[in-house]
């Protein structure tokens, strides 16, 4: 059967998390032809051992690991690069992304009153469960961000996403661009939209992501973002005889 839909899911020591995931997953894409691809960043918990315990349960489950911790972008590029679907839907895999929002962000991407150029659909955190200083810091790197790149995105730090496989492929790849995908996906010329999702409380384990590590990383990023756009030039209609 072919596969229309690879749901990406990068992990790093989510044990506990990782299946309730993966079972909610399932239940949301009941009907679609889907794969589960969860890509292991070196967990040094028994997250692995247990995604290879449980693949039975999961026939449509893929256990990928890494050799060497490379970060969130490099795991949702390599669950990419092998997936079966032209539409990939990427989500954390801490479970404060609801896979229930599948549908609707699915729903924005086909709908067919949606401009022949979508190719990208993130969400937009409603109700927020996180700290309050995250929250603060999300907001001012949020507002940093629209002055200066001006992608549109309201929430850039969520994690559930629905996008096209080939347009993913064009992207010039770089630690932390899972953060900028809106805007590199403009760039290359096609539209992006943005759905209200849940936001859930993270019920075990820890953030792998600091305030302030964040905020030194992203002016790095952000400069280099503003660069690309600066440099990118679009040809238009191609003709070939």
């Amino acid at each position: 059967m072919s596969i229309e839909i690879s749901v990406v899911v990068p992990v790093m020591n989510e044990e506990e998390n990782i299946i309730p995931l993966i079972r909610e997953t399932v239940a949301a894409l009941q009907g679609e032809s889907f794969e589960i691809l969860v890509v292991d960043d070196l967990s040094t918990d028994g997250t692995w051992d247990l995604l290879v315990k449980t693949r039975a349960e999961f026939p449509m489950l893929r256990c990928l690991k890494h050799d060497v911790n490379c970060g969130q972008s490099s795991s949702i590029r390599t669950g990419v690069l092998v997936a079966h679907g032209k539409i990939v839907a990427v989500m954390d895999g801490d479970g404060q992304n609801d896979p229930a929002d599948f549908p609707a962000l699915l729903a924005a991407y086909r709908s067919p009153s949606a401009h022949q150029a979508l190719r990208f659909v993130q969400g937009h955190r409603q109700k927020r469960k996180d700290t309050i200083s995250k929250k603060i810091a999300s907001k001012f790197g949020n507002n940093i961000r629209q002055w200066l790149i001006r992608d549109g995105a309201p929430d850039t730090g969520c994690g559930i996403k629905v996008f096209s496989r080939e347009v993913f492929l064009r992207l010039p790849y770089f630690d932390h661009m899972h953060r900028y995908m809106a805007a590199l996906i403009l760039r290359e010329g096609y539209r992006v939209d943005f759905v209200p999702v849940n936001h859930r409380p993270r019920l075990h384990g820890q953030s792998k992501y600091g305030n302030l590590g964040r905020a030194l990383v992203s002016v790095r990023d952000l400069m280099g973002v503003m660069w690309l756009q600066r440099r990118g030039r679009l040809p238009g209609p191609v003709a070939e005889e």
